[in-house]
């Protein structure tokens, strides 16, 4: 089995936001699972997760007033 190049960081980000939304295609699935290593998906993930838990905050601040 062949390994595929590294992934760009625009396609990891936009991978680790689709998973996070459930929209994420099988064939991205299959070709993120093939990637030499899971790193970058993790730290991507974790980027959107921080980002969106902010925002989430920042609206219920603007909310309560």
């Amino acid at each position: 089995m062949t390994q595929t190049p590294p992934a760009k960081k625009t396609n990891v980000f936009r991978s680790a936001v689709a998973a996070m939304l459930g929209v994420q295609s099988d064939q991205n699935r299959h070709q993120d699972f093939n990637q030499p290593s899971a790193l970058p998906f993790i730290v991507a993930g974790l980027v959107v997760i921080v980002i969106f838990v902010a925002v989430l905050i920042g609206i219920s601040q603007f909310v309560a007033g």
